[in-house]
């Protein structure tokens, strides 16, 4: 009989809090590898601006689908079947000859990576209760910024040590090694045998906190509720922002400052250490809120506005006197994109259904990516014209928008509109 283990809600927030790192990192290897790429194959900011914007509309398009996916089969065979194509997506980066061939394997990389969001919020849904959703959300929301922290240094080495094409084979494989991990080691709480009664209990009897309303179970009531919409419509306004620093922070050292490697490698993971610290606010702030008499969604709400206010600092990047002051400022707007996105995710799992959970947060995905591909494509053709400058105030000013379409439209009980 297999020993149960206590905490194990905590030990599968940890397992999905990997894969998001090791999703995170695949994904930013390209990033930090787009000044080697760009030298080697001729590329214009205009053909890397294609590239990337291969992987967010494939990225885009399959958010909602992966979503259903995940509540059709169920996290753990949905999850290790993404995972072993994004991985393989990863790898075969290393066998493009132009940007064509780099924007093909990057759509099959956004296709499959779509599922990492959507899983790691059913996740928290299924496993935590409300009041421990804000720091669940936030542990496995750090992964993203750890991936992006941990690509520097893996692909600079491997660049250096072995050429480009190594750095997304070598990422790529670490992802395959966590599918099979997460094979092993996950279930859904119904089915897994090392958890414990008390624990069981304490996840279902936790959910009386809840407001008193009748979720949103399919897909047609989610695109339905003004909940939805409330969460959806900040998130469009949010993804640019967080777009920008995984795809264009290393170009934009070179552009401007004229860093090399080494101050790549040195400078452009700081702003996600800064991210980290916003995870944990995010999953700090709402329970601190609900303890001095806050609301459930009041909690999230708050902590979102707070971390939109935050975002003004990147307004301000135009006026840096050197790239030091302007990684700082790049390392304020990451703490604050990460504590609203994180309030926004963990309102997916307040808000929906369990049963409905992964697609309602694929579907809000979809909308937000279709923000990050807009942005993405106005850098490509304004960024060496007109440089980076406006491009960063108008990303001060569009959390702040969020913000207030959050309040507008999630006002009271956030069921059906």
């Amino acid at each position: 009989m297999l020993q149960r283990i206590g905490r194990l809600r905590w030990w599968i927030i940890a397992l999905v809090t990997l894969g998001t790192v090791l999703n995170y990192l695949a994904r930013s290897t390209l990033s930090v590898a787009a000044p080697t790429l760009k030298e080697e194959m001729s590329l214009t900011t205009e053909e890397y601006s294609y590239i990337v914007m291969a992987f967010q509309a494939s990225y885009t398009v399959m958010q909602s689908v992966a979503g259903s996916v995940l509540d059709a089969l169920g996290n753990r065979l949905g999850f290790f079947l993404f995972a072993v194509g994004w991985a393989l997506a990863n790898m075969a980066h290393g066998f493009a000859t132009g940007w064509q061939g780099l924007a093909f394997f990057r759509g099959l990389l956004g296709a499959t990576e779509a599922a990492a969001i959507p899983a790691g919020t059913k996740t928290v849904a299924q496993w935590f209760p409300p009041r421990e959703r804000p720091l669940a959300t936030s542990a496995f929301q750090i992964g993203t910024s750890f991936g992006s922290i941990l690509a520097p240094p893996i692909v600079i080495f491997c660049i250096v040590t072995w050429g480009w094409q190594s750095a997304f084979v070598v990422t790529g494989a670490l992802s395959l090694v966590w599918a099979g991990m997460w094979w092993i080691g996950y279930r859904d709480p119904a089915d897994h045998k090392r958890l414990t009664p008390e624990e069981r209990a304490h996840i279902e009897g936790g959910r009386d906190v809840e407001e008193g309303v009748a979720k949103p179970a399919t897909r047609s009531e989610v695109l339905k509720s003004r909940g939805f919409w409330a969460i959806a419509i900040p998130r469009f306004l949010a993804e640019p922002a967080w777009q920008t620093f995984n795809f264009f922070i290393p170009l934009y050292l070179v552009a401007v400052w004229n860093v090399d490697l080494a101050g790549i490698a040195l400078m452009a993971w700081l702003p996600f250490v800064a991210a980290d610290l916003g995870s944990l606010a995010a999953g700090i702030l709402p329970g601190w809120l609900m303890r001095r008499g806050a609301g459930l969604i009041a909690s999230r709400k708050i902590t979102m506005t707070v971390g939109a206010l935050c975002m003004g600092g990147l307004a301000f990047i135009g006026l840096a006197g050197s790239p030091e002051v302007a990684i700082a400022l790049f390392c304020l707007g990451g703490f604050a994109h990460q504590m609203l996105n994180g309030a926004l995710l963990t309102l997916c799992s307040d808000v929906f259904d369990a049963r409905a959970v992964g697609t309602a947060s694929g579907m809000a995905g979809t909308v937000a990516w279709i923000g990050g591909l807009g942005f993405t494509f106005l850098i490509g053709q304004s960024a060496d014209a007109y440089g980076y400058n406006p491009l960063f105030i108008a990303l001060a000013a569009l959390d702040l928008v969020g913000a207030v379409v959050l309040w507008s439209l999630l006002r009271g009980r956030p069921a059906k509109a």
